[in-house]
């Protein structure tokens, strides 16, 4: 019974950093849900714990399985269940399935895309992107660049930053994002010495 009371008092910490990786607020989560604002504060300050009447559909608009949200045991499957959404014109598809630390995305904007003129914003964290297919158009305050598969970029969310599709044509590319700051590291083999 320990485990049970101990999993269900860390789903309200995972309902609140889900809802703000994705960037929405109580009350846009409690009209896709029908739960109450009041409730939902509750439920993510641990004040009150979830129902399964309640889990459901806070699954289903965070776009994760109820295990994911229960941070339920593995079950030895190797499968990845992913589920996609769409933000801003964007299709995004999560690769990284725990709800804090650095996230992954792949990242798709759509031929003959509305993202045509850019909206620069900023926010906390870091990104690096890599192009998979198409041609993505970066601007990231003063500089306004084309990115082309195989090249990729990286900056600080502080700086003003948009991206979108360079021409009519589809982009695809991998997003790897760390709300923190935290940068993406990466290690390369020495070359190999000269005999």
């Amino acid at each position: 019974m320990e485990d049970l009371d101990q999993t269900l008092d860390a789903v309200g910490p995972r309902l609140r950093e889900l809802r703000r990786s994705r960037e929405t607020t109580l009350a846009e989560l409690s009209a896709a849900t029908g739960i109450s604002v009041s409730t939902l504060s509750r439920l993510e300050s641990g004040a009150r714990r979830p129902t399964l009447e309640q889990l459901l559909p806070l699954a289903r608009a965070h776009g994760v399985t109820l295990d994911e949200l229960v941070d339920a045991p593995l079950t030895g499957d190797p499968r990845v269940h992913l589920k996609a959404f769409t933000r801003g014109g964007m299709t995004m598809l999560p690769l990284t399935r725990r709800a804090g630390g650095i996230q992954a995305f792949k990242m798709i904007i759509p031929a003959n895309s509305p993202r045509r003129e850019p909206e620069l914003r900023t926010h906390e964290g870091y990104e690096w992107l890599y192009v998979l297919n198409g041609r993505l158009r970066m601007v990231l305050a003063d500089h306004d660049v084309i990115l082309s598969p195989g090249e990729a970029a990286e900056f600080d969310t502080h700086v003003p930053h948009w991206f979108g599709a360079a021409d009519d044509d589809a982009v695809e590319f991998l997003s790897l994002f760390g709300k923190q700051g935290e940068r993406a590291h990466f290690r390369a083999r020495p070359k190999p010495k000269n005999p």
